[in-house]
């Protein structure tokens, strides 16, 4: 009864296939959303100030790196939680892929999570001045808290990881035989 239980919880890590699959799609939907932006950049890019431009542009790199997070989530999600990616030898292959933990993946995900509010950040301080100074220092708040949160997630993923210290570099001494007594009876 134990094995068939631990047969079945094992391969139920299959139920994510699915939805790392499913998030192809919203890399689609971010690609979709990618050129409506540049299309309309570049229908409007004589009449648009420069002001205007940096935010699309802003927003670009935002979906871009939006996708990369999707990306890296999908393939290493499933082929640390579902099953291997085998890739023939003659496609590209990731340099990442096959690398990464799920210790590394959270800290990749918790700097990308950093790095996208940080544009996010830079997108409404160049627009600060129609935007309500108590919003802008909750904008603020959460960034750092962002921030934090990632650097104390590495700082503790580094503790977790860190072996405990020897007490001494002298290797103990090996247990000497007993001397045998050669007496007959």
């Amino acid at each position: 009864m134990e094995q068939l239980f631990e047969t079945l919880l094992y391969r139920s890590r299959w139920f994510l296939a699915p939805i790392y699959f499913g998030l192809t799609l919203a890399v689609v939907a971010l690609g979709i959303k990618f050129f409506q932006e540049v299309f309309h950049l570049l229908l409007h890019i004589l009449t648009m100030k420069e002001a205007d431009m940096i935010l699309v542009i802003l927003s670009l790199i935002d979906i871009a790196m939006v996708g990369g997070l999707l990306i890296m989530v999908m393939m290493s999600g499933y082929e640390n939680f579902v099953s291997r990616i085998d890739i023939n030898d003659d496609e590209e292959k990731l340099s990442w892929l096959g690398k990464m933990d799920s210790s590394s993946l959270k800290a990749k995900i918790a700097a990308s999570i950093v790095a996208i509010s940080s544009i996010h950040l830079l997108k409404i301080f160049m627009a600060s001045e129609s935007i309500d100074s108590e919003k802008l220092k909750w904008y603020v708040i959460i960034h750092l808290t962002f921030v934090v949160s990632a650097f104390l997630m590495g700082y503790l993923d580094k503790i977790g990881r860190h072996e405990p210290p020897h007490t001494t570099d002298i290797a103990p001494m090996p247990n000497k035989p007993k001397p045998h007594s050669n007496t007959t009876d």
